[in-house]
């Protein structure tokens, strides 16, 4: 059903039947490194390049997603996942190996969400017994692609963040004993002219708030109704920003129930800058870590707001600012 013109009401709340995270060295000393599933010892992922090492960071958990829902490739109808490196190859190649009909899908940072929203409107109408979805980045892919290759050791501003590498998949399902998927607000595009590729945080804020605005505005709820609000990587910088804007906008979220993934993800003896950042991050934070919460109960209700920042390599180079986007996603144990 759709509430305004933003957001979908899944009636039938598809469920989680199977979520599955792995990281990398750095992710290994994480805050959340108990709740990976797979936690590789070098960036490398035992490949010759990065680009190959996140392929199979992203095969690896569609693997442990299906064990774990004790299905094989031909029993899930559609595969959906996207990445960061040019033309989501780390998507399609997995894709290739998993031989499952699959939908492309890009919305940088934001795609966790993106791509749960779109496998649940699957489920929940009938056009699929089992969807299954993911997503990827790795620090010196990304890095590599965006900004400098870490080999040339470039000094980074506060306001930079620290790509995650890591990946995570889901499975989706009409029932089933894990979290429920309620809704979805699917974001607008927002462009503030923000055009630094070292301050994403300021870059999509406005397009979080937007969201979540939209999101309580078209559900008719507020944020007493969850029990925790994370927005996906806007890092302690983007984080007070759409603090203020929400603020504007009359809506105060207190602080032990709203924060951000790119915040919670990394220990503070962990140098990353304003946090961390790229499309693993609010994947592994919700498919591992705030699953896990759900399934023990300690959360009942979760609102994740992942945001996405839609630049490339060459709008940045013909001095293009940066459009950002944010997609939320309610589940309920």
């Amino acid at each position: 059903m759709l509430a305004g013109k933003q957001t979908w009401i899944f009636e039938n709340k598809p469920c989680i039947i199977s979520s599955a995270t792995v990281g990398g060295p750095f992710e290994a000393k994480c805050t959340i490194k108990d709740d990976f599933d797979f936690l590789f010892g070098d960036l490398y992922c035992g490949e010759d390049s990065f680009e190959k090492a996140e392929i199979k960071m992203l095969e690896k958990a569609c693997e442990i997603a299906m064990n774990k829902a004790e299905l094989k490739n031909d029993d899930i109808q559609f595969f959906l996942s996207g990445d960061l490196i040019n033309q989501i190859i780390s998507s399609s190649f997995t894709a290739r190996t998993l031989a499952i009909p699959y939908l492309g899908i890009y919305g940088a940072c934001s795609t966790s969400m993106e791509g749960i929203a779109l496998a649940a409107l699957m489920v929940d109408t009938g056009f699929a017994d089992y969807v299954m979805a993911a997503t990827s980045s790795h620090n010196a892919a990304s890095e590599k692609q965006y900004r400098y290759p870490t080999e040339y050791g470039a000094q980074k501003p506060p306001t930079a963040q620290w790509t995650v590498t890591g990946a995570g998949a889901v499975i989706l399902s009409g029932s089933g004993n894990g979290p429920k998927v309620t809704s979805a607000t699917i974001g607008k595009v927002i462009d503030h002219g923000i055009s630094d590729p070292f301050n994403m945080g300021t870059a999509m804020a406005p397009a979080a708030a937007d969201t979540i605005e939209k999101h309580f505005k078209e559900t008719g709820l507020d944020f007493n109704y969850y029990d925790f609000i994370a927005t996906g990587d806007l890092g302690r910088v983007g984080h007070k920003i759409v603090i203020d804007l929400l603020g504007q906008k009359g809506i105060h979220l207190p602080q032990e129930k709203f924060s951000d993934c790119g915040m919670m993800i990394y220990s503070p003896d962990q140098q990353v800058f304003a946090g961390g950042s790229g499309c693993a991050c609010a994947a592994v934070m919700t498919y591992g870590h705030f699953f896990s919460k759900m399934r023990k109960g300690k959360i009942k209700r979760l609102l994740v707001i992942a945001t996405g920042a839609l630049l490339s390599p060459m709008s940045y180079q013909q001095n293009e600012s940066i459009p950002s986007i944010a997609h939320a996603v309610s589940f309920e144990m």
